[in-house]
């Protein structure tokens, strides 16, 4: 009996000692650092997840619109986020704050030096976690090409050729784009290009471009522990940078919506948390999309 105080003590210590790495790592993490990686608990673990990102319309022309049936047949199965914004105008700063969560004083359309920037973005984070990444690019000429411009093809739509630290050779034609859902990396992001997009073409185009190539990743999605999901670089200009953001996929729950105030970096923030990646720029000082999963 009396050596009962002994491990009192020992575990008296340990717990103090976990007290101390929890804490530490609550103020590393405070001062802009990284704790391990692991899936945050309040968000799903998809095997796959896709972002396709559509062009320069407004939430209320697209959402319970009948030049959209596609999406907004996506948005009854799965989930809308009725209070999504883009951060600035025009185009291409917002895909580099979705990608990297800082528009990386970008303040207009024009082509970028390839790689000039080596800031962390979702790329580099999977690829540090040792998780996969692609991008499908409609109409780009080539695999890993960084022109400009090409026909329907631009670069501002495409902001990984800005990193340095993201392989040029990670960015894929669509054609590309597997018809074996399975063989997809973690995180892509789908691209179309400036008509399927709805930049220069209809809202009913793009809606149609949507249920022809990626329709049946969709139904895939459903019963394949994947995500599918759908936004907008930035709005019309009329209406606040409201956009449109679905979700839809297996843990989504189907009909469910957020009125929750979401940015760009909120969704850059979740798929982090999905993979148990570092946070970049803003996506840090953001939370996850939350309510509308089935665990």
């Amino acid at each position: 009996m009396s050596g009962e105080p002994k491990p009192r003590r020992t575990r008296t210590a340990l717990l103090c000692a976990l007290g101390l790495a929890a804490a530490s790592a609550g103020l590393w993490a405070g001062l802009g650092g990284t704790s391990s990686a692991h899936a945050a608990a309040s968000v799903p673990t998809p095997d796959h997840v896709i972002v396709v990102v559509f062009e320069n319309h407004a939430y209320s022309q697209v959402i319970d619109s009948s030049s959209a049936p596609y999406i907004n047949s996506l948005k009854s199965g799965g989930a809308n986020l009725s209070a999504s914004y883009a951060e600035t105008h025009p185009s291409q700063p917002n895909y580099y704050a979705m990608f990297s969560g800082a528009t990386q004083g970008i303040t207009d359309d024009s082509c970028v030096t390839p790689g000039f920037s080596a800031a962390p973005n979702l790329a580099s984070e999977l690829i540090a976690a040792g998780k996969t990444w692609a991008s499908y690019n409609e109409s780009l000429p080539g695999e890993g090409s960084t022109t400009c411009s090409s026909g329907k093809y631009a670069q501002k739509h495409n902001p990984w050729f800005g990193f340095s630290n993201v392989p040029t050779s990670s960015a894929h034609t669509f054609a590309q784009f597997p018809t074996d859902y399975s063989t997809l990396p973690q995180v892509s992001y789908v691209v179309p290009n400036l008509c399927s997009d709805m930049h220069d073409c209809s809202v009913a185009t793009g809606d149609s471009w949507l249920k022809k190539n990626l329709g049946a990743y969709a139904t895939w999605a459903k019963t394949h522990n994947s995500l599918l999901a759908i936004t907008f670089d930035e709005d019309n200009r009329l209406s606040g940078n409201k956009i449109p953001t679905v979700l839809y996929g297996q843990q989504v729950t189907p009909g469910s919506s957020s009125s929750t105030q979401y940015n760009h970096y909120n969704l850059l923030r979740t798929i982090e948390d999905m993979y148990g990646t570092a946070h970049a720029g803003q996506a840090a000082n953001s939370t996850d999309i939350t309510g509308i999963w089935t665990s």
